[in-house]
């Protein structure tokens, strides 16, 4: 993957402010529904396509498979959220950029999937990004469960490569960006927002839109060697941990213990975005880094026990993971954070 060029302006195109008040994201969910957002349309199908990725297109549905097999959710009503429209993503992105997803090959740059560009927009439409949107669109319901209830974990999102004007890495919808302005628009006592940034890679997408945003806080700890390597999307970091490949258990999850209680110390947020990317996970040829299974389910127990603890409202996405086994590995670290009570059934 190639490094990102800084570009220093996002232009959002005259974008109205009033869209949010529009949404039908933020819907009312009824008390019978635990705070797990998912519907079967997350999942990519392409033909097959998709396999020349990657990453498992089928990652999220194999999560909500493998936590009905712990006979967990098998009783219980997840949450199925609205696609994001053209009209909330105008919050956070430019018209031309949403315009831009219109070609195909754009589509086959974002996703990496080169054959793509030869593929009709329309069917791309459907099955590409329509997913990505209800994926986006599950992350913003997540900020207003999460608000309501302490927690909310989104089974998809956490696109952290796409911002305003541009996307990539398999990232089309800047749907952090656009939580967290949901939040803000619809919640005037937050005034503080802390994104918790645990992917292997940088989060240059929220970064990027968040720049110069002193009531938003990023905590990113990231591969330092591998994509996007946004030099100017680090001037957004408010405490950056760059990790040496290959790092191990032991050292990340001091890191993490360590730079988690640090910023939470330093900020006190009000709301948390935890993106949770398990391509930390060893084996993993894109994240490069070896992380252990146990190692995972640890690192997002820490982020829960950290911020309940402070009774701040939590949100978290799924983000990158690009081998077979990852959605096991989400589903166990749901149902440790269960049986650890830090999310409440």
């Amino acid at each position: 993957m190639a490094s990102v060029s800084p570009e220093e302006t996002v232009e959002n195109d005259s974008m109205p402010k009033n869209m949010a008040a529009e949404s039908k994201l933020y819907m009312d969910v009824g008390d019978d529904s635990v705070s797990l957002i998912y519907r079967d349309e997350y999942n990519i199908h392409l033909l097959g396509m998709e396999k020349l990725h990657p990453f498992d297109a089928c990652k999220w549905g194999n999560v909500v498979k493998h936590l009905k097999k712990k006979q967990w959710i098998k009783e219980l009503k997840v949450v199925s959220p609205n696609e994001a429209t053209e009209s909330d993503l105008r919050l956070v992105h430019s018209a031309s950029y949403l315009r831009s997803l219109k070609w195909s090959i754009n589509v086959a740059k974002i996703t990496e999937v080169a054959p793509a560009a030869l593929v009709p927009n329309i069917f791309l439409q459907k099955r590409v990004l329509k997913p990505f949107r209800y994926q986006t669109g599950g992350s913003v319901l997540a900020g207003k469960l999460a608000m309501e209830r302490g927690w909310a974990i989104n089974i998809g999102g956490g696109f952290h490569h796409c911002w305003g004007n541009e996307g990539g890495g398999f990232c089309a919808y800047a749907d952090i960006s656009l939580t967290i302005h949901f939040v803000l628009n619809n919640y005037p006592s937050v005034e503080r927002v802390m994104i918790i940034d645990l992917d292997a890679h940088q989060g240059n997408g929220h970064e990027r839109d968040f720049m110069g945003r002193k009531d938003i806080y990023i905590l990113d700890m990231y591969n330092k060697y591998i994509y996007p390597n946004d030099s100017y999307a680090k001037k957004a970091i408010r405490r950056r941990v760059e990790l040496f490949a290959y790092t191990q258990d032991e050292e990340y999850l001091e890191k993490v213990s360590t730079h988690v209680e640090g910023a939470l110390n330093e900020f006190s947020p009000q709301m948390v975005i935890y993106n949770a990317g398990t391509d930390i996970m060893e084996g993993d040829s894109l994240g490069l880094l070896s992380v252990t299974k146990q190692g995972i389910i640890e690192r997002d127990e820490i982020v829960f026990r950290k911020v309940t603890h402070r009774q701040v409202p939590i949100v978290m996405l799924t983000s990158g993971g690009y081998q077979r086994s990852t959605a096991a590995v989400i589903a166990d670290s749901i149902w440790n954070l269960s049986k650890k009570s830090l999310i409440n059934m």
